[in-house]
């Protein structure tokens, strides 16, 4: 999805896109007739237009007699050397620069454009002036002290590197060494079986890591657009080893990659395939009752299915549920939806029809333009201009482990967007039932990231509203991964929770208590008081009915 050093910043002004703009997709035709609109301004606004091209000449006569009217965000890496400030020739060009992006964003800013055009405006004119910055041509104080010490061979490098990603990676500039990491090897290596399979998913029981375990499952569900091992990395980042360690015993879902044969999968055919896999865990273990963790668009399906359950009076199944920066509520606040109108709905669902799925690369595109100076030109100075190899990252490499999703699917989520029918009792029918979740009085515990642009954090909060039961609502400091990423031992954690409910996030925040550390061991106390009493732990996975096949990470974890 994203670059993890970006998480732990304040989002970036440029972020101006959502969930819903990657889901729907960014077209060359909705781009062009932004910049048809920009150009029509200039003319139809001469004036406007001459006042601030007389500001910027008067702004770059100071920046060449020396001033330095800009200061450079201490957080914008692409400045950090100190040549950008002590040279007088980079220190004017990137004055020169600030000077350029001012002026035409003031120039938005002061025109008569309606907002939503004006949102629109600032994006495409960031994403521009991002890919126009100093810093990503040759002339980037890194990259002459690069060509001095190699004497050339980082720009072959480079050619290089730019040729392999043209060729395998759709042109755009790779984020990961994909020879560092291998699935089941360094990579999701915690011991289990396979107990459960059908046509959608694999249901994963792991071995128990404890002397005692609680006797209620706990079911993780990822979202369908990634593999389910952003849940079990290394030892250090497995929030499944974490929940094995304290008692729990964890079953995880691994999504079948689905192919154009499969594009009549739609939300109802992923709630039933939950469903069955939730009566497998209950039946291996004995329990009555299951615990369900579901991430982005996990949560929505198992929010979907706990409707379903509650409208065949068999909701009884669910103990808890865990919301990971999901969203239920799917109005955005602005710059919601950007680019996302009727028309650009409708394009997206004929396309994914036409093809039978939605590419994972695509919405990683739209994904890395939401950060481009962190997931884009980044790696354009990494890997072409310094000529050295992407880094060896598991998150990212994870986050490039591209999956599809079935059409049906993806037109039932650009529907949510459209309509937002989970906000009010009926809006959504899956599996012949109407969903109320007012009416799904289930426990939950919510996670939110208070710098998550894919499904920010007010709208998070708002999804929980919308549930019944008792609702905890925790906000990270983090982005959309690390919110979730989130382990104890990271001195830069906090997390706020506490405060009085209100229908103000903002509100909420400011009477909330802020903590120090990870939220994952107040979530284990949550979980636990609703896992049942503790007894001895059985090691056998699997039943008679269920038995165990192959051992974890499973089959279809590796299907590309």
């Amino acid at each position: 999805m994203h670059d993890i050093s970006a998480e732990t910043r304040p989002a970036a002004a440029q972020s101006y896109l959502t969930t819903h703009d990657a889901v729907a997709g960014l077209h060359r035709r909705d781009l062009l007739s932004t910049l048809k609109l920009l150009a029509l301004q200039g003319v139809r606004q001469p004036l406007h237009s001459a006042r601030h091209s007389l500001r910027l000449g008067q702004q770059l006569g100071k920046v060449l007699l020396g001033d330095t009217p800009f200061a450079i965000d201490p957080h914008d890496s692409r400045f950090q050397d100190p040549s950008w400030r002590l040279n007088p020739f980079y220190r004017r060009s990137l004055q020169a620069y600030l000077a350029w992006q001012s002026q035409l964003g003031a120039w938005v800013d002061g025109s008569n454009l309606e907002e939503g055009d004006r949102s629109r405006a600032r994006f495409i004119l960031s994403v521009l002036t991002d890919a126009l910055a100093p810093s990503n041509t040759l002339l980037n104080p890194l990259v002459v002290k690069e060509v001095f010490n190699t004497g050339g061979m980082n720009l072959l490098n480079g050619l290089q590197h730019l040729y392999d990603d043209w060729l395998n990676n759709d042109g755009m500039p790779s984020q990961v060494s994909k020879h560092a990491f291998e699935v089941g090897r360094n990579l999701a290596c915690t011991p289990g079986n396979v107990v459960f399979r059908n046509e959608l998913l694999e249901l994963i029981q792991y071995k128990p890591m404890s002397e005692k375990q609680y006797p209620r499952p706990l079911l993780i569900v990822p979202p369908q657009i990634n593999k389910f091992y952003i849940f079990d990395l290394s030892p250090d980042k497995s929030f499944i080893q974490y929940a094995l360690k304290n008692g729990l015993q964890v079953f995880a879902i691994s999504w079948r990659n689905p192919d154009a044969r499969h594009r009549e999968w739609g939300l109802s055919t992923y709630v039933q395939a939950i469903e069955e896999a939730s009566d497998a865990c209950r039946a291996i273990t004995g329990s009555k009752e299951v615990n369900l963790v579901g991430a982005c668009a996990g949560g929505l399906t198992v929010a979907a299915l706990q409707g379903h359950l509650q409208a065949k009076r068999q909701l009884r199944k669910v103990a808890s549920c865990t919301y990971l920066v999901s969203l239920l509520d799917a109005q955005m606040d602005s710059p919601a939806s950007l680019l996302v109108d009727e028309q650009t709905l409708e394009s997206a669902k004929r396309r994914s029809y036409q093809r039978g799925v939605l590419d994972g690369r695509d919405m990683s595109r739209v994904f890395a333009w939401m950060r481009p100076n962190d997931l884009v030109w980044n790696y354009w100075i990494n890997n072409y201009l310094l000529g050295k190899q992407p880094p060896a990252f598991d998150i990212l490499y994870w986050n490039n482990d591209n999956t599809r999703l079935p059409a049906a699917l993806h037109g039932d989520l650009l529907d949510i967007f459209k309509y937002n029918p989970l906000n009010h009792a009926g809006g959504l029918e899956v599996c012949g039932t109407p969903v109320d979740l007012h009416k799904v009085n289930v426990d939950s515990f919510t996670v939110a990231g208070i710098n998550d642009h894919i499904t920010p954090w007010p709208a998070v909060y708002r999804s929980m509203q919308l549930l019944g039961g008792q609702a905890q609502f925790v906000l990270s400091n983090s982005g959309h991964i690390q919110s979730i990423l989130n382990p104890p031992g990271n001195p830069k954690a906090t997390y706020f929770e506490g405060g009085t409910q209100s229908a103000d996030p903002q509100a909420w925040q400011a009477q909330a208590n802020r903590h120090a550390g990870s939220w994952w061991p107040q979530w284990l106390s949550w979980i636990q008081q609703r896992s049942g009493e503790a007894q001895a732990t059985s090691t056998q996975l699997g039943n008679a009915q269920y038995p165990p096949m192959e051992e974890a990470p499973g089959t279809y974890v590796h299907v590309r």
